[in-house]
């Protein structure tokens, strides 16, 4: 088995990074950890492989995260360096459903968030194995909640298969999805976004699904969502996203 210097340095090299030392140090920081030496040693030349047939480069220096709760599905894009749009390069199941279909509006309802968000936190040593923290609550999470002095936190992409509010990956796939999210961001995205959508609206099933509610909030936002979709959808790059008074999101 490789020594950690010995697989530091094949991960430094892989990236080709000599002169920026906060990305080194990320990479680095990450690589002491027993977990994800171990997800660098089981899984990289599987991803190797998904990236290169996929868009011709690897590792990836742009990703996008998207989850459908419906269809238990979990995306990885990946920007492609010809073509300058994101490509869909591989597909995850979610292991576990955790509340219904809606968005988390208080904590304690069990539910797993539905919006726009990013990656805020690398836990390398977590209950759930390996974890990525997304900045629950968003600003439209913080306007649109039902309990203000407690919206909830701490929603994560990890492994295991449970869940209370969180998307569980498995730990097998953890391993892929945070070693792709390390190299990315030791490549210099600071900010993975993280779309999380109650159904796959590309889907034609997603309007009857869509008819059997009646709240018109609730169908309201999932309108605004799908404004979200439908751009990167039909562009395949990711819309810049902010938040009215209201809570509802612009894109442009």
């Amino acid at each position: 088995m490789l020594s950690c210097i010995a697989i530091v340095s094949l991960f430094m090299n892989s990236f080709q990074i000599k002169s920026d030392t906060n990305q080194i140090s990320f990479a680095e920081q990450q690589l002491k950890n027993e977990r994800v030496l171990d997800a660098y040693q089981q899984k990289d030349t599987l991803l190797r492989k998904v990236f290169m047939d996929s868009i011709g480069v690897y590792p990836p220096t742009a990703v996008f995260f998207r989850a459908f709760k419906n269809e238990s599905k979990f995306e990885v894009w990946a920007m492609h360096p010809k073509k300058n749009v994101f490509k869909l390069v591989k597909t995850y199941p979610i292991c576990y459903k955790s509340g219904v279909i809606g968005p988390k509006r208080e904590e304690g309802d069990r539910q797993v968030p539905e919006g726009f968000y990013k990656i805020n936190v690398f836990n390398p040593q977590s209950n759930f194995y390996l974890s990525l923290g997304l900045n629950y609550p968003n600003q439209s999470d913080s306007i649109l909640t039902t309990n203000t002095d407690s919206p909830g936190s701490d929603i994560y992409i990890h492994g295991d298969c449970v869940s209370i509010g969180c998307i569980p990956l498995t730990d097998e796939y953890i391993k892929e999805i945070y070693l792709i999210a390390t190299y990315a961001h030791s490549a210099g995205q600071e900010e993975i976004p993280v779309h999380i959508f109650p159904f796959n609206y590309a889907k034609p099933t997603y309007t009857k699904l869509l008819a059997t509610y009646s709240n018109p909030v609730l169908k309201n936002f999932w309108y605004n969502l799908k404004d979200g979709f439908d751009y990167f959808q039909n562009k395949k790059l990711l819309p810049e996203v902010s938040v009215d008074e209201y809570g509802k999101y612009l894109f442009k």
